[in-house]
């Protein structure tokens, strides 16, 4: 097969938190590859470190030339306009900015206390089912979806009606195109019940900062108001619930849950590894289109093709990572994408962090001799990895 001949892709993994073995292959001989997806045709696939922060960091590949277009990718429905993940600069800049002061560390440390409060509710209520818990249900989820939903300023107690929805507009093979926009236009006529709400009684949450710029500073179209609201809700509980199932599962599965719990102080540097070494996605994630003639990992993209960069490849490169396809909790040189790059980097990155960090902290001191009480049952046809229940004991 030559080079110009695309292959289908995704790929299939071989276990459900592991990159496919073709990513290695890739790297080595072919790292900007030609592929066919499911939806849009073919476009190009870059899995090497440094070309893959080439490719999200140049400003020559373009999301906003994604929207409206059937480019290649993994799901049904191609990119939305009026979306903080379709935009470029300058016009993603000024959006960004509406709510970059929420994601800031500083404010997000002050959000660590009701976080610590969340998660001491949740573990006291494992404790009061007794084992066997599926961590999913009551823990992974609630609590990345209590503290997004009180930031942004939608009830919590809706999670189970958002959750669905959000599932169904994250599908790749699990739901029809007309499926996913009916989610879609559910969502926003949620969030868009709750802004009107906002407007009659603003508040001090995140929605009635958005509303005040729509309203008084002329700074949002009524549209990009309700999907901004609709993104924050969906990525600012989908990755985390499922890096907190994830972790939990790598951890035991290796053996290494009770080396961490043993040793705390390491809790952080193994978080960072752990966003680099297990795969959220299928590894391809959003296509961008090439605005002129661009060389990339000595393969000339053309103007107008589309080019995926597959962050989990990147994050498995042994010219940026020593011993990349090893789980090392004390790697202290990791400057992962897990969270993107460019200026695309998740918004909400120190938003996980710190739920990670509360969480996983929290149930490693709760439940030093936690173990897998039977395999997990895993979610399938979505772009997010992650079990759907993972039944533990103690």
């Amino acid at each position: 097969m030559t080079e110009s001949t695309a292959v289908a892709f995704p790929f299939a993994a071989p276990g459900h938190l592991q990159p496919p073995a073709e990513f290695a292959a890739l790297r080595e001989g072919q790292p900007v590859r030609r592929v066919a997806l499911p939806y849009g045709g073919e476009g190009w696939l870059v899995t090497r470190y440094a070309d893959v922060k080439t490719v999200l960091a140049d400003p020559r590949f373009s999301r906003a030339a994604a929207v409206g277009a059937d480019v290649p990718r993994s799901t049904p429905v191609p990119a939305q306009p009026d979306n903080l993940l379709s935009m470029d600069p300058p016009e993603h800049s000024r959006l960004r900015r509406l709510v970059a002061s929420t994601f800031t560390m500083k404010n997000i440390e002050s959000w660590r206390p009701r976080t610590e409060q969340v998660v001491a509710d949740l573990i006291d209520g494992m404790r009061a089912k007794g084992a066997p818990v599926d961590l999913v249900d009551n823990f992974s989820l609630p609590l990345p979806v209590t503290v997004i939903c009180e930031l942004l300023g939608v009830p919590a107690k809706d999670r189970h009606f958002f959750q669905h929805f959000s599932r169904v507009i994250l599908s790749t093979t699990g739901a029809t195109g007309e499926q996913v926009q009916a989610a879609r236009a559910e969502l926003e006529n949620y969030l868009a019940h709750h802004i009107a709400e906002h407007r009659e009684q603003p508040r001090t949450d995140l929605l009635s900062q958005l509303v005040a710029a729509r309203d008084d500073q002329d700074r949002l179209t009524e549209a990009g108001l309700v999907n901004l609201g609709v993104t924050i809700l969906v990525a600012g509980h989908e990755t985390t619930a499922n890096q907190i199932s994830n972790f939990v599962y790598t951890l035991l599965d290796t053996g290494l849950w009770g080396t961490l719990a043993a040793h705390p102080e390491r809790l952080n540097t193994a978080i960072e590894e752990l966003l680099r070494y297990v795969p959220l996605g299928n590894g391809g994630g959003l296509a961008r289109i090439a605005t002129e003639d661009v060389e990339v990992g000595g393969t000339l993209v053309r103007a107008g093709e589309a080019v995926m960069a597959a962050m989990a490849s990147a994050n498995r490169d042994d010219t940026a990572f020593e011993n990349a396809d090893v789980l090392d909790l004390e790697r202290t040189r990791n400057p992962h994408v897990a969270f993107g790059f460019g200026v695309h980097h998740c918004l909400g990155a120190q938003l996980a962090r710190m739920e990670l960090r509360v969480g996983l902290g929290a149930l490693l001191t709760a439940f030093p001799h936690l173990a897998v009480h039977e395999q997990p049952s895993w979610r399938v046809g979505t772009l997010i990895n992650g079990p759907s229940e993972l039944s533990l004991s103690w």
